[in-house]
């Protein structure tokens, strides 16, 4: 069986006047030779995308597409009408997004994170920036501190939106952001928390002690480097702990608090000093 709006491996049953005929062994597919890889011979197997065209045929292509049915990314929009938006797939084949997909109406030129997905009517492609709709909220897959790679969804009053490893749904707070974060942005991020509604809160720096205990040692490093000074200390600002050293403040706070308590450094508002051996 095909699975339209993915990529199969077909074999190369001829070629024809108007493109390769393929097969899986039960249905036949046409791909047009624009679509088609120079070198191509029957009984070749070949992994192609394949999707429905205006007339509803299966037609297949060696064009990779920017997300496949099942997969969440971030697409511009070529063209608006009253119905819907057509949004750049990355192939000779935009994916269409009905008006009751669009979260927000969408804009010719501007880009948005969405969810490809077949609809049911007629195995078309379609997408949908209603990203909360496609993600589940429960069986996580992962426990809070892990490593995760996020999809920056879209920035909302309380911080940023972002799908969590093409699965989930979390959060980034505003006052946890010290970068430059748009949607659309790929990023490593942390699970900081899993709360019992099924919320997941996020950052964008390690957590936990093994954490902690990394930054000590490449903070002494840094003390090392600059003849036992680093100008940050308990009150400097979030941004500049970030801008230096890639941690939140309070990260930045307990890793130094650790440092104190071993006697290697001393710390005062606005620097930490490395303590001097006799």
């Amino acid at each position: 069986m095909i699975d339209i709006g993915k990529f199969n491996y077909l074999r190369i049953l001829q070629k024809t006047d108007v493109g390769i005929l393929l097969t899986d062994g039960e249905t036949e597919v046409m791909m047009p030779y624009n679509h088609a890889p120079k070198v191509a011979e029957p009984g070749d197997l070949i992994n192609v995308f394949t999707f429905l065209n205006k007339e509803g045929k299966i037609i297949a292509t060696n064009q990779t597409p920017y997300a496949t049915v099942g997969e969440f990314a971030f697409l511009e929009v070529t063209d608006e009408s009253e119905d819907g938006a057509y949004l750049d797939l990355g192939i000779d084949k935009d994916v269409y997004v009905p008006k009751r997909d669009q979260k927000r109406p969408m804009k010719k030129g501007e880009s948005y994170v969405v969810y490809v997905y077949l609809d049911e009517s007629n195995g078309r492609m379609l997408a949908s920036s209603r990203v909360s709709d496609y993600v589940e909220d429960k069986n996580f897959e992962f426990e809070e501190g892990d490593e995760v790679s996020l999809l920056i969804s879209e920035e909302t009053d309380l911080g940023f939106n972002a799908i969590i490893n093409e699965r989930y749904i979390g959060l980034l707070y505003h006052n946890e952001v010290f970068d430059d974060v748009q949607p659309g942005d790929i990023r490593k991020g942390w699970i900081k928390k899993i709360r019992v509604e099924g919320k997941i809160d996020l950052t964008l720096q390690p957590t936990g002690y093994g954490h902690i205990l990394d930054t000590k040692d490449v903070l002494l490093a840094e003390l090392k480097k600059y003849n036992g000074v680093i100008p940050l200390g308990d009150k400097s600002s979030p941004e500049e702990i970030y801008e230096r050293f890639k941690i939140s403040k309070k990260a930045y706070r307990k890793s130094i608090g650790g440092l104190y308590k071993d006697r290697l450094i001393t710390v005062s508002d606005y620097e930490i000093r490395l303590v001097q051996e006799d």
